[in-house]
């Protein structure tokens, strides 16, 4: 079929809830670039919503995903051990962000994965409520729906949805009332703590202590805006956690394997979650998720309440080890730190000059997970898309405000982020000087 007619073929039979934000049609990808059907070769600042953190096709994860393929598939993990499985646990064990992190549970997705930290905190203190942070986005499964905070269409229309979940402000401190009132007193180097407060009377007021089995965060708001918190929040967090006998849940899906400069976002603040959450870029785009936590708090689960078909599976585990040797040999946090200040370095001088400026709200973010949010009311965000993608680069909008995000890979040139800045430079401009491009078929939202 021509790409026109497979678009039209896809648009008839694949299932219209999921959103898109192009019907054109991937047909592969080399490192930072995707090319279309019909050879449209585009520069990729999406990485699959942060999945292929090391670029498309990564010459060790697919040599590794090949060499299993034909030595095992599919190990289930309620029947044996398999020895891919064991590797990635042997492999992840030196990265993680604290030492007493040092048992795991591998699943096939960033939901399921939250399920089952959401599972292990009710069982292990046998309590129920879970806390969640509003503008979070943990999963569209029926327990996660409850828990995902970014906006209403991932639970719209499907109630009743898991009960026991509340939610209190995360600390954003562009959109923080308080700050706006407070003539320049409250900022995100000098926050208010509100959202404290508000976990403090949340405490008090609808879920009590010896109710709260856990409180769910994602260290750096992914879906949300990618809005990391102020210096204290999550150690002042930790402290209220200890303080009353709750879990603290990481949920690194989109923040963690090096997304932020760090290996897990958690330790930009040196914070030890109770479970940690990971999925994405674990395995570079092969189906895996993963829980971490201390053995005795893992251990409380009885033999055959968790399992999955599909849980670990063997290639998944090989390209994950993979992934975790490229990590270490190529010195990957390096890149990401070097190029994140390229990419920062572009975005601040666009907020900094007059004629960008004007359509610049905010800039933030850590290491190659940033992002621009927009002067509300006007559609920035998705005409800079938009303009981007007329010049052959895909870049991704998030959250109810107006924002625009950017994923590359971890592993990026410097030629190739020379490249982008200079697209996302030129695409802002273009959008200042009042250049209406057709808007995106996303019109701003997000697609994850």
């Amino acid at each position: 079929m021509t790409a026109a007619a497979l678009s039209q073929f896809g648009t008839k039979h694949v299932a219209k809830g999921i959103g898109r934000l192009t019907t054109q049609v991937i047909e592969s990808g080399s490192g930072s670039y995707i090319t279309m059907v019909g050879g449209r070769k585009m520069l990729d600042f999406t990485t699959g919503i942060g999945v292929a953190n090391l670029g498309h096709c990564h010459p060790a994860v697919t040599k590794a995903a090949q060499s299993q393929v034909g030595k095992l598939v599919h190990g289930q993990v309620n029947i044996a051990f398999q020895k891919p499985y064991l590797d990635l646990i042997e492999s992840l064990i030196p990265l993680m962000p604290h030492k007493s992190l040092d048992t795991f549970f591998f699943w096939n997705s960033g939901a399921e994965a939250v399920e089952a930290a959401v599972k292990l905190a009710r069982h292990a203190t046998k309590k129920q409520n879970i806390i969640v942070m509003q503008g979070s986005y943990h999963g569209r499964t029926f327990g996660t729906m409850a828990m995902t905070r970014s906006k209403t269409i991932y639970g719209e229309g499907f109630a009743p949805l898991m009960p026991g979940v509340f939610s209190v402000p995360f600390p954003y401190c562009a959109q923080c009332s308080i700050a706006k009132h407070s003539e320049g007193k409250y900022n995100f180097q000098n926050c208010c703590m509100d959202p404290l407060l508000q976990l403090e009377l949340l405490l008090k007021r609808e879920s009590a202590p010896s109710d709260t089995a856990a409180i769910v965060i994602e260290p750096v708001l992914g879906e949300g805006g990618y809005v990391p918190p102020p210096a204290d929040y999550l150690a002042r967090l930790r402290e209220i956690c200890d303080k009353n006998n709750i879990l603290l849940v990481a949920d690194e899906v989109q923040c963690g394997f090096g997304r932020t400069g760090k290996m897990f976002a958690v330790e930009h603040w040196n914070v030890r979650p109770d479970i940690m959450i990971m999925a994405k870029g674990i395995a570079n785009g092969f189906p895996l998720s993963a829980i971490v936590s201390r053995k005795e708090l893992m251990d409380t689960q009885k033999p055959g309440t968790m399992g999955g078909t599909y849980a670990g599976n063997a290639v998944s585990c090989a390209a994950g080890v993979a992934v975790a040797k490229a990590f270490r040999d190529e010195r990957i946090l390096d890149n990401v730190n070097a190029r994140g200040a390229e990419l920062r370095a572009t975005l601040d001088e666009a907020k900094a000059d007059p004629k960008t400026g004007a359509v610049i709200y905010d800039v933030r973010g850590l290491g190659l997970m940033l992002a621009v949010e927009c002067v509300p009311g006007h559609g920035y965000a998705s005409k800079i898309q938009a303009r981007c993608m007329e010049k052959d680069m895909l870049v991704l909008t998030t959250s109810i405000y107006d924002t625009i995000r950017f994923i590359p890979p971890l592993n990026i040139t410097k030629e190739d982020m020379a490249k982008g800045c200079q697209i996302i430079k030129e695409a802002i401009e273009e959008v200042a000087t009042g250049e209406k491009p057709v808007e995106t078929r996303m019109r701003g939202q997000a697609l994850e």
